[in-house]
C-alpha cells in the first residue's frame, strides 16, 4: 500500500565541496553537462547571487548547519579542533528533529570531534582527506571513517584507503578513477543516501543531509568521464591585470600553491578532472529523483542543492579556496520545490537577490512549518524568489596567507564588490555587471566622481560590519590596516555561544 502522506514536506539537502557557481549548464557553461541539475534548476529557483560568506570547508558549514553569518558564528578562517557541538549547539538538523523528523546525513561533515552528529540522528561519515584526524589515528581509520570500513570489506584489501593513489588532497594533479565505478566516494554517499530512503521510519518526515565530498580534491572521476573532458575545449581562464600587484607571493608550480602559475597541460588536466567529478555527482542526482519517484515521494519532498564553496581552478592563476574573488565565493543554489509546496513562491526561474549559506537553514525550517531559533540571521530564500526586496549587501570574510598574511574582507553589492586585505590595506574594487570575471581593478581609475563615491559607499559598509571588532580593524570611522588578527579560538570562545 503506498504510504500516507505526511502534512510536512520532506527535506533532501545536497551539498557538494568546492563546486563554484559557473560550473553548471544551467549558469551558461557550455563546457559542462549538468543536465539532471539544470533540470532541478529550470523547473524550481536557481540563486545565481549565492555566496559562501567564509569559502573554506569549516565555516562555510557552520553557516550551513547554523543559519549565522560569521559575526554570530565566529569562524572566519579554516581552524580545525573547535567543537562543534560546544560552540554551536542548536543546528539545522537539531531543530528539525526536535519537531518530529527524522534526520540522517551521509558524506562529508568536517566537524571536530569527528563523530559528532551535530543534531543528526545518524551520520555515515567520509570526510577524505583530514590530517588531524589521520595523525590522532595514526593513518586512516574506519572508526572515523564508514566509507573506509565499506572500501575495506568490498575490496578484500585491509590497507585499502582513498587516498593511496599519489594525488595530493589539495594538489594541482588529477587521474582517473582506478578502480570499479561503485566504488568511488561519490556512488556511495549516494548508496547510503538510497538505503535511507528504504529504511527510514514512513510515520515521520524526514530530513536527508547528501555530502559528497567530490569535486574537491582528489580530482579522480570514473575514467569514462576523465576521457570525455579530457579532449573537450574547457576555454580560456581568467587573468586580471591586477595579479601582478601580489607577485611577491607567488608560488609559481608548486603543487599545492594557491597562488602561482602551473603549465597549462596541467591547468586543463586539472579542470578535467574537476568537471568530471562534478558530472559524476549531476548523474547521482538523477538516481535521487527517481528512487524518490519510486518510493512516492517526490512530490513530497524539497530538494536543495548547495556548496560549501567554490574552486579559483586557476581564474587570476589561484587554485583552491578562502579568497573573497568569485570563483572562490560565489557557489550554486538551487531549490526544487513540488508544485503543491511551493504556491506562495512565484514562478520558478531564476534569482538575483543576493543570498548566502546561511539562508538555507531558515529557508527549510519554513517549509517545515518550524520557528526559526533565536540567534539565526540568515532569511528565508522565499521572499527572493517572489522578488521582495531581502539584503542589499554581504559581508564576507577569511583569514588567507596566499596574498600575504591578511584577513580578506569584502563587500558584494547589486553591482559592485569591495575587498580590503587588513594586512596592507589593500583596496579593490570590481564592477560585476559589465566585468564578471573581475579582470579589471577600479581603484587605480577612482579619482572622484561615480567610481569614488562607489569606493567610499562600499568602504563605509565594511566600516560598519568591522566596528567594534576586538582586532581594532576601525578606529574613528576609518579602516586600519597592520591590526593583529585574534585567534579563531578565542572569538569563538567569546561569541558563538551569545
Amino acid at each position: 500500500m503506498p504510504e500516507q502522506r505526511s502534512t510536512r514536506p520532506n527535506l533532501v539537502l545536497v551539498c557538494v565541496d568546492e563546486m563554484r557557481a559557473d560550473a553548471l549548464g544551467a549558469d551558461g557553461n557550455d563546457a559542462i553537462d549538468t543536465p539532471n541539475l539544470d533540470d532541478l534548476a529550470r523547473s524550481g529557483y536557481r540563486f545565481s547571487r549565492a555566496y559562501s560568506a567564509t569559502p573554506t570547508c569549516i565555516p562555510a558549514r557552520v553557516a550551513l548547519f547554523t543559519g549565522q553569518s560569521p559575526q554570530r558564528h565566529g569562524r572566519y578562517g579554516y581552524r580545525e579542533g573547535i567543537s562543534f557541538p560546544d560552540a554551536h549547539p542548536v543546528t539545522l538538523q537539531s531543530t528539525l528533529r526536535e519537531a518530529g523528523y527524522q534526520t540522517f546525513g551521509v558524506g562529508k561533515m568536517h566537524v571536530h570531534p569527528d563523530r559528532a552528529r551535530c543534531g543528526f540522528d545518524d551520520v555515515l561519515l567520509h570526510d577524505g582527506f583530514l590530517h588531524v584526524s589521520r595523525r590522532l589515528e595514526g593513518g586512516p581509520s574506519p572508526r572515523t571513517d564508514d566509507y573506509l570500513d565499506f572500501l575495506r570489506r568490498e575490496t578484500g584489501d585491509p590497507r585499502a584507503d582513498y587516498q593511496e593513489t599519489g594525488i595530493g588532497c589539495n594538489a594541482m594533479t588529477a587521474r582517473p578513477w582506478e578502480r570499479a565505478e561503485r566504488l568511488h566516494p561519490t556512488r556511495w554517499v549516494a548508496d547510503e543516501s538510497f538505503r535511507f530512503l528504504e529504511r527510514r521510519d514512513p510515520t515521520r518526515p524526514f530530513f536527508l543531509y547528501m555530502s559528497f565530498h567530490r569535486p574537491h580534491a582528489p580530482y579522480d572521476p570514473p575514467s569514462w568521464l576523465w576521457d570525455k573532458y579530457r579532449s573537450r575545449d574547457l576555454g580560456p581562464r581568467p587573468l586580471g591585470t591586477w595579479t601582478r600587484d601580489f607577485d611577491a607571493h607567488r608560488r609559481d608550480f608548486a603543487s599545492e600553491a594557491e597562488f602561482g602559475a602551473q603549465k597549462e597541460t596541467t591547468h586543463q588536466q586539472v579542470k578535467a578532472g574537476y568537471y568530471g567529478s562534478i558530472e559524476f555527482i549531476d548523474l547521482q542526482l538523477n538516481r535521487l529523483r527517481e528512487k524518490l519517484s519510486d518510493h512516492e515521494l517526490l512530490e513530497d519532498t524539497v530538494i536543495v542543492f548547495v556548496s560549501d564553496h567554490g574552486d579559483m581552478m586557476g581564474d587570476h592563476d589561484m587554485y583552491r579556496k578562502s579568497v573573497g574573488y568569485e570563483g572562490s565565493a560565489r557557489v550554486p543554489l538551487v531549490v526544487h520545490v513540488p508544485p503543491r509546496l511551493g504556491e506562495d513562491w512565484g514562478a520558478p526561474g531564476e534569482v538575483t537577490a543576493i543570498s548566502e549559506l546561511r539562508d538555507v537553514m531558515p529557508t527549510l525550517l519554513e517549509f517545515a512549518g518550524v520557528e526559526i531559533p533565536e540567534g539565526v540571521d540568515g532569511q528565508s530564500l522565499r521572499a527572493a524568489a517572489r522578488g521582495e526586496a531581502v539584503r542589499d549587501h554581504l559581508h564576507g570574510e577569511h583569514l588567507i596567507g596566499s596574498l600575504g598574511r591578511h584577513s580578506m574582507q569584502w563587500i558584494r553589492s547589486r553591482r559592485y564588490k569591495y575587498i580590503w586585505l587588513s594586512g596592507d590595506g589593500h583596496e579593490q574594487l570590481f564592477d560585476l555587471e559589465s566585468d564578471p570575471q573581475e579582470l579589471h581593478d577600479l581603484v587605480p581609475e577612482a579619482g572622484s566622481g561615480p567610481l569614488a563615491e562607489e569606493l567610499a559607499r562600499h568602504r563605509a559598509l565594511l566600516v560598519e560590519h568591522l566596528r567594534g571588532r576586538e582586532e581594532g580593524f576601525v578606529q574613528e570611522d576609518r579602516l586600519v590596516p597592520g591590526r593583529p588578527l585574534r585567534s579563531e579560538a578565542s572569538w569563538v570562545s567569546a561569541h558563538a555561544l551569545l
